[in-house]
């Protein structure tokens, strides 16, 4: 596959980055993630295939060049189609999960990426900004998705709404940065983006510890706005960085 315009024809980046000075701090990923989301991994992969599918596609063009903020087991970037496909983490066990043909970044978000400025057309994320230490490491990392993407480009991000989620929010203890739709949109527009959707309620807050609906009736929810609003528990906003 030719390179798109302005980035290069391959990129992996798996050094961890200058501030990671405790080993630690990637074992306890790896340990979250195998404790919180190894039970439900084949039901995660099914329940994102139809997120992809039914509804987050439509954002994403096939010749597009998309990088998953925080991407974890690549339950996202595996199965949106997409020109060139790029996942962003500090999980050292990312890569064994992801497709061979997805361009792994390890590294703090909020540092430089190594990706060339204007080259994105898409950053998604979902359930990440919570997980940052401070609103300070948001802000950076905002401000660097804003200098990857294209003009025109898009970032779409997901997570829970603390609005909604005021105690079950602090269940999980790799929860610091608590945000609502209002809050984001906030940072958003003072890092230069435009907003262009901003949903308060979207998905229902999380499967881990929770019920695990039919597959059909997650396909049925994604048809229902009036449902979001019953259920929902977790933002959507989009913003474009200005043409």
């Amino acid at each position: 596959m030719a390179a798109k315009e302005g980035l290069p024809e391959k990129l992996m980046i798996s050094s961890p980055g200058p501030d990671i000075k405790k080993p630690s701090l990637n074992d306890d990923l790896q340990k979250e993630y195998h404790r919180r989301f190894h039970p439900l991994q084949e039901y995660r992969k099914k329940v994102w295939s139809i997120l992809t599918r039914e509804f987050f596609q439509k954002y994403v063009a096939q010749d597009a060049a998309i990088l998953d903020l925080g991407c974890g087991w690549g339950e996202f970037i595996n199965q949106i189609k997409a020109g060139r496909r790029f996942g962003m983490d500090l999980n050292p066990d990312s890569p064994a999960y992801l497709d061979p043909a997805v361009e792994f970044l390890q590294q703090d978000c909020s540092l430089p990426w190594a990706l060339p400025a204007n080259s994105l057309d898409i950053v998604f994320t979902s359930n990440f900004f919570e997980h940052l230490p401070n609103k300070l490491a948001l802000k950076q990392t905002l401000a660097e998705a804003y200098k990857a993407l294209r003009p025109g480009g898009r970032i779409i991000c997901l997570g829970p709404n603390i609005k909604f989620l005021p105690d079950t929010y602090w269940d999980f203890w790799d929860h610091e940065t608590p945000l609502t739709e209002l809050s984001l949109k906030e940072i958003l527009e003072l890092s230069k983006f435009q907003v262009i959707e901003c949903v308060d309620r979207f998905l229902p807050y999380t499967m881990v510890g929770g019920s695990q609906p039919a597959l059909w009736k997650v396909q049925l929810y994604l048809k229902l706005p009036f449902a979001w609003k019953l259920f929902g528990k977790q933002f959507l906003l989009v913003a474009q960085k200005p043409a």
